[in-house]
């Protein structure tokens, strides 16, 4: 995923996700106040309301693992931890290179410690076979 992390699923298509929930995999964290669909630098900003304090967050959008349409919710592959713990959204630089690369970094390389977790775990598994 760390290639396609400015990159919509394939299964998002053109659609504007703005208003829609957002749910991390252990729970939901706000609303989706804006999305852009910008080739390769594609993210969207989610307000958090009471969760963090009403706290904004940015969020690649390679990390949406799926949406579902009817619902209006966009579900994303991280805990509420990890999108806590992100840089703190940069409210005047937000659309800039420099902000989107610290946090493309932050979340890039939780995507590749959760690779090489998963492939330790696999050769684990495959040892006692």
């Amino acid at each position: 995923m760390a290639d396609g992390l400015w990159t919509y699923p394939d299964t998002v298509g053109r659609l504007d996700l703005t208003g829609f929930e957002v749910a991390a995999v252990d729970g939901d964290i706000g609303k989706i106040d804006e999305a852009t669909h910008d080739v390769d630098a594609s993210y969207f900003v989610v307000d958090t309301g009471m969760w963090i304090f009403g706290k904004k967050v940015l969020l690649p959008a390679g990390l949406i693992d799926r949406v579902d349409r009817d619902d209006e919710k966009v579900y994303v592959d991280r805990t509420k931890e990890e999108i806590e713990n992100a840089p703190e959204f940069d409210k005047d630089n937000y659309q800039g290179d420099a902000y989107r690369s610290e946090v493309g970094g932050y979340y890039g390389s939780r995507t590749e410690e959760a690779e090489a977790e998963r492939e330790t775990e696999e050769e684990r598994i495959s040892d006692r076979s």
